[in-house]
């Protein structure tokens, strides 16, 4: 089969599509033939060397993936030949096919394309989990999203309303950017590269402060977002995409009861609770047309350095999904 390998660190040019062998299947595990993959900044990371945990070489990246049951193991039971599903795996996904353990496979619902289905497992799970189990928004909230035109903020966006909060301050570098959050359903909208935008926050909440802020972007953002919290406001950090790591006293926190948290969404993983019920009630979401994804383009499988270039160059919108 197909597939995208890394033999060395580094730039987009080191992604190679080389012929592997097809995974074998163990019993209690199936063989997916992959129909789309979604490409995330976690996978640039991953061929940077840049990861949170270590990616050993050689690595197919590829952590999102949907496609069809082609092969069952003999202990496998509720999951048939031609099922359509949508799963999360540690790599791999840059593939024709991927072997993958049973009990983690969600069915895709009538009516959702593979393409849709596959803009859902990392992003939406994390837009999910950072704004419920991680920012504990609660109904009537005023929420503000850093980075909201992108795939994690378009969806935050969107699910913020969702599940209640009073106000959603979205934030971008370009119109453009801001008027594609404007129509996922953002009230407020601000341009990060301006001077003086967390001063503009603060007015947009008559000097109360955000109750949850996403951040995602680090160094500056981070201290400036951290200048936007209300009283017993909730950061919630999901990513560094600046590069820069950021440096604060966490006793600034005491006066005003507020709270810096970390997100990684493996961790959810392990609990398959959180997992497959979210999952679950993501895709009910889209069947039912409440949540609207985005898939910016998909890609041939041969096309992936082009991909990971134009990624990394903010020059995408929505989902980027690549089509073995």
């Amino acid at each position: 089969m197909k597939a995208v390998q890394i033999k060395e660190h580094g730039g987009p040019e080191v992604l190679k599509v080389n012929d592997v062998e097809v995974p074998s299947i163990g019993e209690s595990d199936v063989l997916i033939e992959v129909k789309a993959v979604g490409v995330n900044y976690a996978d640039t990371a991953r061929r940077e060397g840049q990861y949170v945990v270590p990616t050993n070489l050689p690595f197919i990246p590829g952590a999102e993936i949907a496609g069809v049951v082609t092969e069952v193991g003999s202990d496998v039971q509720g999951v048939k030949k031609g099922a359509r599903i949508v799963t999360l795996i540690e790599s791999g996904g840059y593939a024709e096919y991927v072997s993958v353990a049973a009990d983690a496979l969600i069915p895709i619902p009538d009516g959702v394309t593979y393409e849709k289905a596959v803009a859902l497992p990392l992003q939406g799970l994390s837009a999910y989990h950072i704004l419920k189990t991680m920012g504990r928004l609660e109904r009537g909230e005023t929420v503000l999203i850093h980075a909201a035109a992108g795939g994690v903020g378009s969806l935050a966006v969107q699910l913020a309303k969702l599940f209640g909060a009073g106000k959603v301050i979205a934030t971008a570098s370009t119109s453009e950017k801001l008027a594609f959050a404007k129509k996922m359903g953002a009230d407020h909208l601000v341009n990060y590269t301006e001077e003086g935008w967390e001063n503009e926050i603060r007015e947009l909440t008559n000097g109360k402060g955000v109750d949850v802020a996403l951040e995602m972007v680090g160094g500056d953002v981070f201290h400036k977002t951290i200048k936007c919290l209300a009283a017993f406001g909730r950061l919630v950090i999901y990513g560094a995409a600046s590069g820069e790591q950021a440096t604060f006293y966490p006793s600034t926190l005491m006066k005003r009861n507020q709270s810096v948290v970390g997100f990684f969404l493996p961790q959810i993983m392990r609990k398959a609770d959180l997992f497959q019920t979210s999952l679950k009630e993501l895709l009910l979401y889209v069947s039912k047309g409440e949540l609207e994804l985005t898939v910016g383009g998909t890609y041939p499988l041969s096309e992936v350095v082009q991909v990971h270039t134009l990624l990394q160059g903010r020059k995408t919108k929505g989902k980027i999904v690549l089509i073995p």
